[in-house]
């Protein structure tokens, strides 16, 4: 099956946590609440699932409370062909091309919750970026941004992406991140049917027949991470 399982690392405060439901005043250390990792340490993690891909969310960033970048580059200079997705909270072309300059990964995330159109506009025609991967920040059904001309239906911006060189499209549903609460097949299938680029879907997997269930209507990928350290999902 050709399908991208890519492992999911939040970072706060230097260590990894247990995100569930963008509660992040209430996120834990990851070992607290895995079956699997016995330690929160980011490289430690890394080492005992072994993922091929993985998606890394600066929570720092995305709070404005500081960054995560030394040990971003640490694991980046660590883990050489392990491909990654960032977060980093980019707001504005400098904050990209901070990133970008840092190579801190491979592929750099722009997520509503914290980016503009006009940053996308911006993104879209310069050379900085070869892979523009687009996160659709979704808190109980509602695009999660501040800016107005992002805050339309879910769907109908899938659709407004299409003008765009996006390889990527996350549906993120932040509401149902950590709870194992299941996925809504129905809104993924016109998800993609609707866009032009890859969709993946992040929040909710509960375990390998929802990641066949998504393969089957189109889906390329998924975000995952409780279902990993809750041992319903093998390690990889």
């Amino acid at each position: 099956m050709d399908f991208r399982l890519i492992f999911v690392m939040d970072l706060l405060d230097g260590v990894v946590v247990h995100a569930k439901r963008g509660e992040r005043e209430k996120y834990v250390p990851i070992h607290r609440f895995s079956s699997i990792v016995t330690s929160s340490d980011p490289a430690r993690v890394l080492e005992t699932i072994k993922p091929k891909e993985v998606y890394i969310a600066d929570l720092n960033r995305l709070m404005s409370t500081g960054n995560n970048r030394p040990i971003l580059k640490d694991l980046r200079t660590r883990n050489m062909d392990l491909r990654i997705m960032l977060d980093y909270g980019v707001k504005g072309m400098e904050d990209l091309k901070e990133a970008i300059d840092a190579e801190m990964a491979d592929k750099f995330i722009l997520g509503t919750e914290t980016i503009s159109i006009e940053l996308l506009e911006e993104a879209s025609k310069s050379d900085m970026i070869n892979d523009i991967c687009i996160s659709i920040d979704l808190f109980n059904n509602e695009v999660l941004t501040s800016d107005t001309r992002l805050k339309i239906d879910p769907l109908q911006l899938i659709k407004e992406l299409n003008k765009f060189p996006v390889r990527d499209v996350i549906v993120l549903e932040l509401n149902r991140v950590g709870t194992k609460s299941g996925i809504d097949f129905e809104f993924l299938a016109r998800a993609v049917e609707l866009s032009e680029h890859d969709i993946l879907c992040g929040g909710g997997v509960r375990n390998c027949e929802d990641v066949h269930k998504m393969a089957a209507i189109g889906v390329k990928g998924a975000l995952v991470a409780t279902a990993v350290h809750e041992g319903d999902i093998p390690s990889f």
